[in-house]
């Protein structure tokens, strides 16, 4: 059920993000002749008016193709005057522009509901919630399990200190083991047992681990204060994204930490089977971060459209279709190249790692 759940929830964020596109294209105007659900040729079609609608076989996206999006595309007379390229150029930024928009306000709306209606995490008990999959804790611990102490250390807020207290011989590399285990307490069905886990590092915390989290107790926000303190979540995952992607091209850690398409579905189904809450919130973060990867000023994305929109405004006249060739021809090297590193360590997360919470 968690890979259908995971498929339907990136699906969702797919429809409704083309969707923007489709009907901020019809309201301004423009002609949709065709409007896919996953690239490549259509495995199932329809037609409803105008515009064909399908399902392609590839899962990495959609698409909406608007008549005259190439300057030198031969389009009916008829339908010649509603084409993309010959429209203002406000109309182009409000259709380009609506389905990174639409991605924004899906995680506003996730990320407050669960903020209005259950609530941000606030003390923690000493019951376990998660076990991660793959992690030293799993098969070890269970969730419902008390932990009375790790190596005699009964303080809740020190627990994770103490754990990283076990360290890997000489310079620590991502999941290597820790050179002793740690000594953990705990009461399961009433009974108290002592048991034995040896930590892994992980260098997204830079300290080792093994893999669990308490269950957290929740307090819901006034509704106006949710709201605030979505924005200010939203701003601060945004500036984390961006500085994110621009690492990649200079930090090989930064590279290391990409994550897929493939890696990112993982993870969401993967969180399903643990937390649905966990599972929102996480779509909520890839519906942001969609919005801003599309916002990066670089053909083919969204932001590559509405940059030489602007340009065109500010030039006072149109783009020669030639430069914006060029220029979406390095752009896609770019997205081609992040796609491939994400690609590349998902790849080595599921063959090695089996993509290890964090």
């Amino acid at each position: 059920m968690s890979w259908i759940l995971a498929f339907l929830g990136f699906a969702a964020l797919i429809v409704m993000h083309e969707l923007g596109h489709f009907f901020a294209a019809k309201a301004v105007g423009m002609r949709v002749e065709r409007f896919s659900l996953f690239f490549g040729p259509m495995l199932a079609k329809f037609q409803r008016g105008e515009t064909t609608y399908g399902v392609g076989p590839i899962p990495l996206g959609g698409y909406v193709k608007i008549s005259g999006m190439n300057p030198h595309e031969e389009i009916a007379p008829e339908h010649a005057h509603r084409a993309y390229y010959r429209q203002p150029v406000w109309k182009r930024i409000v259709v380009i522009a609506a389905g990174p928009f639409v991605n924004i306000v899906i995680a506003f709306v996730l990320i407050w509901g669960l903020l209005a209606f259950r609530g941000p995490a606030s003390d923690t008990t000493r019951a376990v919630g998660e076990v991660e999959r793959n992690t030293p804790a799993d098969g070890v611990l269970q969730r419902g399990d008390t932990i009375l102490a790790v190596d005699g250390i009964t303080d809740p807020d020190a627990l994770a200190l103490q754990v990283a207290e076990h360290t890997c011989e000489g310079e620590p590399t991502a999941n290597c083991r820790a050179t002793s285990p740690a000594v953990f307490r705990i009461e399961r069905d009433g009974r108290v047992k002592t048991v034995e886990i040896t930590p892994i590092y992980d260098p997204m915390v830079e300290r080792t681990r093994v893999g669990f989290a308490f269950e957290p107790t929740y307090d819901p926000m006034p509704v106006g204060e949710a709201a605030v303190s979505s924005i200010e979540s939203m701003w601060r995952v945004t500036t984390l994204t961006a500085e994110a992607i621009v690492r990649i091209f200079y930090d090989p850690e930064a590279r290391e930490q990409v994550s897929g398409v493939v890696g990112s579905y993982d993870r969401t189904r993967a969180t399903f089977e643990l937390s649905t809450d966990r599972a929102i919130e996480i779509l909520a973060l890839i519906s942001l971060s969609l919005a801003v990867i599309n916002l990066f000023p670089f053909l083919p994305l969204d932001g590559g459209h509405i940059f030489w929109a602007v340009a065109e405004k500010l030039r006072g006249r149109a783009i020669p279709f030639a430069v914006m060739e060029r220029a979406g021809i390095v752009g896609f090297g770019l997205v081609a190249i992040l796609f491939l590193i994400g690609l590349t360590n998902d790849i080595g997360r599921l063959t090695s790692e089996g993509f290890q919470g964090r």
